[in-house]
């Protein structure tokens, strides 16, 4: 079997990202067939993300492979989620991305960074139709929950979870 060699480099989101990854996010519902309301899809801060991960305490790492941005991952305060409770925001891997291992590398910086930032726990809230990434979360530690927790913007999501660090 012949290998596949990749160059993969995850770092922190510039400004000239914001434009990609706005439809790296949006073409993830359209692959998913998920429903758009009440989501990040319609966010306004998506198109704009650099400018929302400059709030104290968060970060969005971006995957790049061979050069080109392919998606990304953040932790986020949320005001109403307890000082020692963070949210997974913004995972999002393109279609010709998935399946090498890069939603994990996301993952795992992002815990990382959590409890560098001194957190204790990490929220996410998401859909059904993410199916493969909420698996994912699953693999790592997350929990389901039967509630949001705080007062969620995303009003749209049905999945929530937790998990402590």
């Amino acid at each position: 079997m012949e290998k596949i060699d990749f160059t993969m480099i995850i770092r922190q989101i510039e400004k000239q990202d914001n434009k990609i990854l706005a439809e790296i996010i949006r073409q993830c519902f359209r692959d998913f067939n998920a429903p758009t309301a009440g989501t990040v899809y319609e966010d306004p801060t998506t198109d704009n993300l650099f400018a929302l991960f400059q709030k104290e305490k968060s970060i969005l790492w971006v995957a790049e492979l061979d050069g080109k941005v392919v998606g990304c991952c953040g932790i986020f305060p949320k005001e109403d989620l307890s000082s020692d409770c963070v949210e997974l925001v913004k995972f999002y891997v393109e279609s010709e991305a998935r399946g090498k291992g890069i939603g994990k590398m996301l993952m795992e910086q992002n815990i990382q960074s959590a409890k560098t930032l001194g957190y204790k726990k990490i929220y996410i809230e998401s859909l059904p139709e993410f199916d493969k990434a909420v698996s994912l979360y699953i693999k790592t530690g997350f929990k389901e929950l039967d509630h949001p927790l705080g007062k969620s913007s995303h009003t749209g999501c049905s999945v929530w979870m937790e998990r402590e660090i």
